[in-house]
């Protein structure tokens, strides 16, 4: 997390991912109410449409493997530097989930692979996730990347509940909704925190100081700048929450309508 570009990846990845889910939930939901059950991923035919599944796979080790590589070039505080490498498990331990998640959709019994299982994984390593946001980084960074936190543990949560209720498409459509949100947030996060053109009034881009902290900070010049820093965040926070919920209720009744128009035309032909 280390740069505008790594937070630009990561939106471009999540945000994606949660909008198909999104979708596919509710089509599945809308078509029969008491048969749907929450999947681990929505597998589509033809291949070519499950385009995200194979970006994460190509892309995850990548960025587990930049991760090490500034982890191991970096000469900073150890602090710091270390987060790079708690950093690139995680990813890691999210690119092994897919492989587990292909896995289960290609093979046959006895070695099938419970859905249960995979939600609990899937819940266990967001839960890991969670215990690495912000390492490295204090100050006001922290407290926003905190917010960052609360997205996290909203999904892992959201997994867990699946793992043993897999009928509740109000889980679902949260784990949906909070991969949307965690893209979202993670591209202001680097508008905000890591660039001059869109950062806080009164605030210098994140940076790591040397003489003064072990970790990367992000500074304001006044306490007020700092207050007032973290007053817009938390606004931006809520404006992005009620964004992505409204489109995400915008997108439900569309999957509906057609749904209902695709009926219609059935029931004619």
């Amino acid at each position: 997390m280390a740069s505008l570009a790594t937070h630009f990846s990561a939106f471009v990845l999540l945000s994606p991912v949660g909008i198909r889910r999104l979708l596919r939930s509710s089509s599945l939901y809308l078509k029969n109410p008491s048969l749907f059950r929450a999947k681990t991923w929505y597998f589509s035919d033809p291949k070519w449409k499950n385009i995200d599944l194979y970006s994460l796979l190509i892309a995850l080790p990548i960025a587990s493997f930049a991760e090490i590589f500034i982890f191991l070039a970096f000469s900073g505080h150890p602090t710091y530097r270390f987060a790079f490498f708690q950093q690139s498990a995680t990813i890691f331990f999210f690119w092994l989930l897919l492989l587990l998640i292909i896995l289960r959709e290609n093979l046959d019994y006895p070695m099938h692979i419970d859905q249960a299982f995979i939600f609990v994984l899937a819940a266990v390593t967001f839960f890991v996730e969670y215990s690495v946001i912000g390492k490295g980084i204090s100050g006001l960074g922290g407290t926003m990347y905190d917010m960052l936190g609360v997205l996290t543990l909203a999904c892992a949560f959201s997994c867990l509940y699946l793992s043993f209720r897999p009928r509740s498409f109000f889980a679902e459509f949260f784990l949906s909704s909070g991969l949307v949100f965690k893209g979202t947030w993670m591209l202001q996060l680097g508008l905000s925190l890591y660039t001059d053109t869109f950062g806080l009034k009164g605030c210098k881009k994140m940076a790591v100081w040397p003489k003064e902290s072990e970790n990367a900070e992000f500074k304001c010049d006044l306490e007020e700048d700092g207050l007032r820093g973290v007053a817009v965040m938390t606004l931006l926070f809520i404006g992005h929450a009620m964004g992505i919920m409204m489109s995400s209720f915008v997108m439900f009744g569309w999957v509906g309508r057609s749904l209902n128009w695709w009926c219609g035309e059935q029931g004619r032909s």
